[in-house]
């Protein structure tokens, strides 16, 4: 027995003592007669009850251990080695820190076994790009699985589930998380580690109803610098500032104190909301058992440690408030037991895993970097020769001494590393995958907000996500609902409807056949000629189109990197006319009148500026239109022109008449020479053209606009999803080829099947078929079946001698006629002769060859028959 064991026996001994000191007391006590006061004091107390937390621990899952490897049952010599080692590494802790809670060691398997904690996790890389970065991973395993609190939420779990077996039930508590995503992070080369400590209510319950929703987080914006204003050597003076600097003082002091007081009444009311929303006090504060995540720095690039909370996938900072403590961590090489003070929480705490003060490791072999201690020769450098002399060589014997010992200390310690872990191989399948969570469905419940998640695939719409933003905690005043969708064959990725204002915002991917990116309209007016905003990829479009904003009276354009420089086009439309009567069809398609058009371009510098046209308007009611040119670089007014319309503008192959009072025109430089006017009336007429063109553009606009709306009617009633045609579960097509091949391979077997027929059968159906043969019926069949094969031989056998002699009785005639009709033979027929030679020696060659082949088989084809006739069960018996 060790020193350990006396101590706790003496502990026991004290303890009984102090029991028993106590029971005589009240004894003594009892027979004692009480006064007024102590009844008084007596009753007084007798009213404060302790009710003693009730607790009824839940049956545990059985699992049948025929389905796990040996692994799960047994434990090698290395894992018992290591339980040992275990067991007092955590007698000493008690021995020294009687007031620590027991440490997460080494808790059962789901096979009842003890196992390490350290080779439950399994390192793991799967073939999913997704969970190749931490975030993908963390958000993975709190979608799939589904969250099993603690019993009692105060003690360590006593069994811990391997990752494989979580992954295949779906379900697991903070440490089977924990567990999981430290094999996938340590597996993709994070420097991971489970993390067992204390949490608040909140986080061991994965109660969000009290946190934002992080797809409601806006990001934070970073603000850029405003450039300072370069000053020149000669600048203009600004006017002097002729307000009075105390006015200005005064209004910037009010200005000052009604912001402060807008400030104090935004935190007077954020202080009460969140009053408010605090949650009740929590018996357990403190003290309720939680496992997290932690990632260093320095593996794949990660700049600074950060806490991973499993059960929402979302990172924490290093002193998060939502974890209060932490008892130990472990990865796949090594144990460590925390030895801070967690007061305050994790606040201030030291991750240098390699500082034994602040981490005490289990292993010897830590493979994080210990304190680095002082080099020798710093201390050299300050003495004498003499002293330095004697010091190096006392420095070489203590080296050789301590290499000697640390060889001795390999060859202990070599025993003492981290044996395999003992889980089977993650594996996961793409149909699993993609499911995400537990029947493919998930709600999470936020601050005014509801998530639900969906499998890929599983709602007919291509439904991924669906975040529902509510007014009240209560969520039951609905604002708005942000629909995000996946492999749509429309393109369609996300939707926003706001149902406030009935504003609906739907976003496309690129590849739609006209390149909408984002359609804004109000739901109560989905139909072409109302309030809508569209969006569009300019860049995989002819006409460079950027945006097209409607209204029911105007339509605005954008453009960008066009040919002729337009970037800007305005549409005003008049009211239709009101017609009593039927309705005609073609008035209604006709559009709505235009009233103004106007179109801007940008600068072309390959023309002078009072020449290149900066606006175009065209006043279609009042038949005019307006031109402004650029500005030139050293002017400060751009030249303008005025057109009005000839009265017959409009007829078909009329002469249009031009006076200079049809003309206006403001012209910057007095010095260039005024226009004719043939080159007014030939501008003019480029402006009608012009006129006519974007008139024609604003109708394919509004006909593009309605076939786009009758698009997306269309798409929205088939909901089509786009499958890959490597997805052969879901691909119809793919399964549709896969069915017919395995048809055509059914037909086949059976064709065979079918060409292995019974030779016996006719013969059999002569005699009636009868169940059992005599002697003379079994010789009588043989002889007919093999009679049967003898003729059908040499009938086989004629008829190749038969095509033989009538191909050549054929070759014979043709040579015959050409030895007649040699002289008058031209030479085409002289060809075709020769044609048919080779082919009629080619067929003769070939029935010669097929006759010899059959003279040679039959033989050996009667001999055949007549040994399976010999070997047939219903003959064999009379042979």
């Amino acid at each position: 027995m060790d020193s350990s064991d006396l101590n706790e026996g003496e502990v026991a001994e004290n303890e009984n003592d102090d029991v028993i000191k106590e029971e005589d007391e009240t004894e003594r006590e009892e027979g004692e007669d009480l006064t007024e006061d102590a009844e008084a004091l007596k009753a007084e107390l007798a009213k404060i009850v302790v009710h003693p937390p009730s607790y009824e621990p839940s049956p545990m899952e059985e699992f049948d251990q025929a389905e796990f490897s040996p692994s799960y049952k047994d434990n090698l010599p290395k894992e018992n080695l290591v339980l040992q080692y275990a067991e007092n590494f955590r007698r000493q802790m008690v021995q020294l820190y009687r007031d620590r809670k027991p440490l997460s060691l080494n808790p059962v398997n789901e096979c009842g076994v003890e196992k390490f904690v350290c080779t439950t996790i399994r390192p793991t890389l799967l073939e999913f790009k997704e969970l190749y970065n931490w975030d993908g991973a963390a958000e993975f395993v709190a979608d799939y699985l589904n969250i099993e609190p603690l019993k009692p939420e105060y003690e360590l779990p006593k069994r811990l589930i391997s990752p494989a077996t979580v992954l295949r039930r779906q379900k697991g508590n903070c440490f089977e998380y924990s567990t999981l995503l430290c094999s996938l992070l340590i597996g993709a080369g994070y420097d991971a580690y489970v993390i067992s400590g204390y949490a608040t209510k909140e986080t061991c319950l994965a109660d969000e109803s009290r946190d934002i929703c992080p797809l409601l987080k806006k990001k934070e914006e970073v603000k850029e610098e405003a450039k300072k204003r370069e000053m020149k050597k000669y600048n203009v003076k600004p006017p002097r500032d002729l307000r009075s600097k105390f006015e200005l003082k005064q209004e910037a002091k009010r200005d000052a104190e009604k912001q402060a007081e807008k400030e104090k009444l935004r935190k007077e009311e954020e202080e009460r909301i969140a009053e408010m929303e605090k949650p009740p006090p929590d018996p357990y504060y403190g003290l309720r058992v939680h496992a997290w995540v932690l990632v260093l720095s320095g593996k794949r690039e990660v700049p600074e440690n950060f806490f991973i909370e499993p059960f929402t996938g979302l990172s924490h900072p290093m002193d998060s408030c939502n974890y209060l403590g932490i008892e130990s961590a472990w990865n796949n090489v090594n144990y460590w037991v925390n030895m801070q003070d967690c007061s305050e929480g994790v606040k201030g705490l030291s991750f240098d895993l390699g500082d034994p003060t602040v981490w005490e490791y289990m292993f010897p072999n830590n493979d994080k970097p210990l304190l680095k201690v002082p080099d020798a020769e710093d201390d050299l450098n300050d003495m004498d020769d003499d002293e330095r002399t004697a010091t190096s060589g006392r420095t070489r014997e203590n080296t050789r001494t301590s290499m000697a010992m640390d060889d001795e200390e390999h060859e202990v310690e070599k025993y003492l590393d981290m044996p395999p872990s003992w889980v089977d191989a993650l594996k996961l399948s793409l149909r699993d995958f993609q499911m995400r969570c537990p029947h493919g469905k998930k709600t999470k419940v936020y601050k005014r907000a509801k998530l639900e998640k969906f499998a890929h695939y599983l709602m007919k719409d291509g439904l991924i996500s669906r975040l529902s933003v509510y007014e009240d905690r209560e969520l039951t005043d609905l604002i708005k609902v942000h629909e995000y969708y996946a492999h749509r064959l429309d393109k369609l990725t996300q939707r926003l409807t706001n149902h406030r204002t009935g504003q609906v915002c739907e976003n496309f991917d690129p590849g739609r056949p006209r390149c909408l990116k984002e359609h804004q309209f109000k739901s109560s007016a989905p139909g072409p000629e109302n309030e809508r905003v569209m969006l569009f990829y300019h860049v995989a479009r002819v006409d460079g189109l950027v945006k097209r904003e409607e209204t029911p009276s105007e339509m605005t354009e954008e453009y960008d990197n066009r040919d002729d420089f337009l970037y800007y086009k305005y549409v005003e439309f008049g009211k239709r006319a009101k017609k009593f009567g039927p309705q005609e069809t073609s008035s209604a398609n006709k559009g709505r009148p235009i009233n103004k058009m106007i179109q801007k371009f940008h600068r072309n510098r390959s023309k002078p500026a009072n020449e290149d046209i900066a606006e175009l308007i065209f006043h279609i009611a009042e038949d005019k239109i307006q031109l402004s040119y650029h500005t030139e670089d050293l002017r400060i007014a751009a030249s303008t022109r005025e057109f009005l319309k000839p009265p017959n503008w409009d007829e078909k192959g009329a002469v249009l008449t031009f006076s200079s009072e049809m003309h206006q025109t403001f012209q910057v430089d007095p010095t260039l020479p005024m226009n004719k006017q043939v080159e007014l009336y030939e501008t003019l007429m480029e402006l009608l053209k012009a006129e006519e063109k974007c008139r024609n553009e604003v109708r394919d606009s509004q006909n593009e606009v309605r076939n786009i709306l009758d698009d997306r009617t269309k798409e929205e009633a088939a909901s089509e999803l786009d499958i890959s045609v490597y997805d052969t579960e879901r691909n119809e097509k793919a399964k549709k080829h896969r069915r017919e091949l395995e048809r055509q391979q059914l037909e086949e077997k059976m064709r065979k099947q079918e060409m292995d027929i019974d030779y016996l059968a006719p013969f059999l159906a002569k005699i009636g078929s009868p169940e059992k043969l005599s002697k003379q019926q079994a010789f009588s069949l043989k002889e007919e079946c093999l009679a049967d094969l003898k003729q059908r031989l040499i009938d086989k056998a004629n008829l190749i001698q038969a095509r033989f002699e009538k191909e050549s009785q054929e070759l014979e005639k043709k040579q015959a006629w050409y030895q007649q009709n040699q002289v008058s033979m031209g030479k085409e027929d002289e060809e075709e002769y020769l044609t048919y030679c080779k082919e009629a020696i080619f067929r003769i060659h070939i029935l010669d060859l097929r006759l010899t082949r059959h003279k040679e088989q039959a033989p050996h084809k009667y001999m055949q028959l007549e040994q399976k006739l010999r070997n047939d069960d219903r003959l064999s018996e009379f042979f």
